[in-house]
Formats: C-alpha cells, structure tokens, sequence
C-alpha cells in the first residue's frame, strides 16, 4: 500500500468514526446558530412561531422554521396543533429537550464570563501572525 493510500485509508476511517460519533452528532444541532437560542427561549414553556420569531429577532422565518424542525426532528421540540382559525401551533421543549437545556446554559453561562478572554487570546494570536511570528 502506498503512503497516498494508506492516507486516503485514514481519512475515509476517521470520517466514518466522525460521522458516527455521538459528541460529533450533538454539536451538529447544538452548535446550529440558533438552536441554543430557541431552547433557551423555550425553557419558559410552549411557544408558538410568532412568540419565538419576536424572542429571537435575528432569525429569518425561514431559518426559524428550519430550525425548529431540526429540533424537533432531534427529539428536543415538540410541536402541537391546534385545530382552530387560524390554526395555533405551539413549539415545546420535550423531555429530552429539557434534559439538553442545562448542558446549553452551562455554555451560555461560560461564554458570558469567558468572552472577554477569548477576544484577548484572538488579538494576541492576529497580532503575532501579523508580525510574521505565525
């Protein structure tokens, strides 16, 4: 086997390994831009899409809906029908939703008191790179 397909050979296992792993699979929905953001809003109870379009005004409607389905398909939201003119539909956090919800404010709580650090570390790391020290 030659060194190029012993490489090729390492990279197809590891990207199987990578699309197999739980922590990998989570961070795919976690790490989605708004994700963490609806769940936080949801933590309050049942929303329907308007409520939430209003709690995250950065959203598009498009990727809010996206995005509510990616969670729901997940297994942390649930949606509920309402038959009625106009029909209502309510967006909640499931049981596993909730189970998730500590592990995102966790995040949210160390990214609120950490930022400021991170930000240091790029400007120090841009300004040696820009100094050809990188």
């Amino acid at each position: 086997m030659t060194a190029a397909q012993r490489r090729a050979r390492a990279k197809a296992e590891f990207e199987e390994y990578m699309a197999a792993c739980p922590t990998q699979q989570l961070m795919a929905t976690l790490g989605n831009k708004w994700s963490s953001m609806l769940l936080l809003r949801l933590a309050d109870g049942p929303r329907r899409h308007a409520d939430l379009a209003r709690a995250v005004p950065g959203v598009s409607a498009k990727m809010l809906t996206q995005t509510l389905r990616l969670l729901e398909r997940d297994g942390f939201v649930a949606r509920t029908i309402t038959p009625s003119v106009p029909v209502q539909v309510d967006y909640a956090l499931t049981g596993l939703g909730e189970s998730v919800l500590p592990l995102v404010e966790h995040v949210r709580d160390w990214a609120d008191r950490y930022i400021d650090d991170v930000h240091a570390a790029r400007s120090r790391y841009d300004a040696e790179a820009a100094d050809g020290g990188r």
